[in-house]
């Protein structure tokens, strides 16, 4: 009975934290929905696609990936800030290539919502995403 309880208060208190974490996620104007990861005939890389809905005004931070980045812009406009290059406004059906470990940011420099498809070709087992300070 007690073990019952005490995985029971576990529960609660994993759920509680994912509800906040997706709530301050939310509150940031930056929302994210993961679509499909696979494993690559290459060893040690996989393929991630992610929807990511930027609200109007909002920026996705700064960040980088250990692996490329290939992004399709599906409605909006959006500018992308690559480090070292120029800033550059995409709009919906544009294109744009990440290198590799090449800082970004993304802001929806429109009236309405922002969207890209982001692909990524990335390392097995290493975080997806490394926020820049």
């Amino acid at each position: 009975m007690k073990t019952t309880r005490v995985v029971g208060a576990m529960g609660l208190v994993l759920a509680g934290a994912l509800v906040s974490t997706s709530i301050a996620a939310q509150q940031s104007g930056v929302h994210r929905t993961d679509l499909q990861r696979h494993e690559l005939s290459i060893p040690g890389w996989q393929v991630v696609q992610a929807r990511v809905d930027i609200d109007p005004g909002m920026v996705a931070p700064g960040h980088r990936h250990p692996g490329a980045e290939v992004v399709y812009v599906l409605e909006g406009s959006l500018e992308y800030h690559l480090e070292g290059n120029p800033p550059v406004t995409l709009k919906t059906g544009d294109v744009l290539f990440i290198p590799a470990g090449v800082a970004h940011s993304a802001k929806n420099v429109g009236r309405d919502n922002g969207t890209e498809l982001a692909t990524y070709i990335v390392e097995t087992g290493k975080p997806l995403i490394e926020v820049i300070k």
